[in-house]
């Protein structure tokens, strides 16, 4: 078994992808360890496959996972993972944004004992009003509301030790949140500073968009932290409040008509309706926290529903034969 295995996820970068595998076969061969490189091809529509079925044919290190359409780059990395067989894993984009001349940095933080090690571009090159201010406020908002203190969330550029993945379920956009995520398990984690690298060739597949994505995935991992194992205490506080609301208001409406013998219909009817909506949203409130808790026992499983699909598994079958299964 491989120590180290490199996830690269890939979508449409067939100018990238002889460049990236011959740089981190260097790099990786220089350190001296065993790894393996899981190249996942994220639903391209251009020669990136057929580059990387070239490449797992002459190198029995490289494994090749072929999603059947674009899943999205968390799903994508979530393949690569499930498909790794290293001790430690090193995850980073294919566009060669990030310099695998960094690895060693990670490779050192891992040898210290950390579980997770980030990368942080200290010095970033993006555009000043589209990438780079939206993304320090972003930062700043999700080590605030995380309680992790790190700078860089964004970055797919990190290391992690296999057993803190396998307990941090991937879907949606949560890759950048992992730190996060293992932080409620009482995972470690450390930041290095890493080269932030202009793209040469090919489309950036990053805009504006993304950042409220992240601001949506950011509520949901706020939750998450807080409330994972307890959504009943979200719920029901909420539920009880309203209850607790609608109660007082009909309460006083009672004493109004009873003692002050007053019309209440006439005079006070949207406060009746008021008063019966709190009610209601209450008891919403505390039936959807009650499902919450029912549902909390599925997260525990060991079995997990992949967020992916794969048409495609290119792996060498031995150290000696350079034979394909697909």
């Amino acid at each position: 078994m491989p120590k180290y295995s490199i996830v690269v996820p890939l979508h449409n970068e067939q100018e990238n992808v002889t460049d990236l595998y011959d740089r981190l076969k260097a790099v990786m061969e220089l350190h001296g360890e065993s790894f393996e490189i899981v190249l996942v091809d994220d639903g391209s529509r251009d020669r990136t496959f057929n580059l990387l079925r070239e490449i797992a044919a002459i190198d029995s290190r490289v494994t090749v996972v072929k999603l059947r359409r674009n899943f999205g780059q968390t799903s994508a990395l979530a393949a690569g993972f499930d498909h790794s067989r290293g001790e430690y894993i090193i995850a980073m984009d294919g566009d060669l944004q990030h310099d695998p001349a960094d690895i060693p940095l990670f490779l050192e933080k891992i040898a210290e004992g950390y579980d997770i090690v980030s990368g942080w571009r200290k010095r970033r090159i993006d555009n000043l009003w589209l990438r780079r201010i939206p993304s320090r406020c972003a930062n700043w908002l999700m080590a605030k509301l995380s309680g992790v203190s790190i700078h860089d969330f964004g970055t797919t550029f990190k290391a992690y030790r296999r057993e803190v993945l396998e307990q941090v379920p991937l879907y949606g956009e949560l890759h950048r949140f992992i730190p996060a995520l293992a932080s409620w398990y009482g995972a470690s984690i450390v930041e290095v500073p890493i080269r932030n690298v202009n793209r040469e060739r090919g489309a950036s597949h990053y805009g504006i968009s993304r950042t409220f994505r992240v601001f949506f995935d950011l509520i949901t991992i706020r939750f998450l932290l807080r409330y994972l194992a307890r959504p009943l205490h979200f719920f029901g506080t909420l539920g009880m409040l309203s209850i607790l609301g609608g109660s007082g208001v009909a309460g006083w409406l009672l004493v109004e008509k009873f003692l002050h013998h007053a019309d209440v219909m006439t005079q006070h009817g949207p406060l009746m309706i008021f008063s019966a909506v709190m009610l209601l949203a209450g008891l919403n409130l505390l039936a959807v926290g009650l499902l919450g808790e029912m549902q909390v026992r599925h997260y525990h499983e060991p079995t997990r529903r992949a967020p992916y699909s794969v048409d495609r598994l290119l792996r060498a079958q031995s150290s000696e034969e350079h034979t394909i299964s697909e």
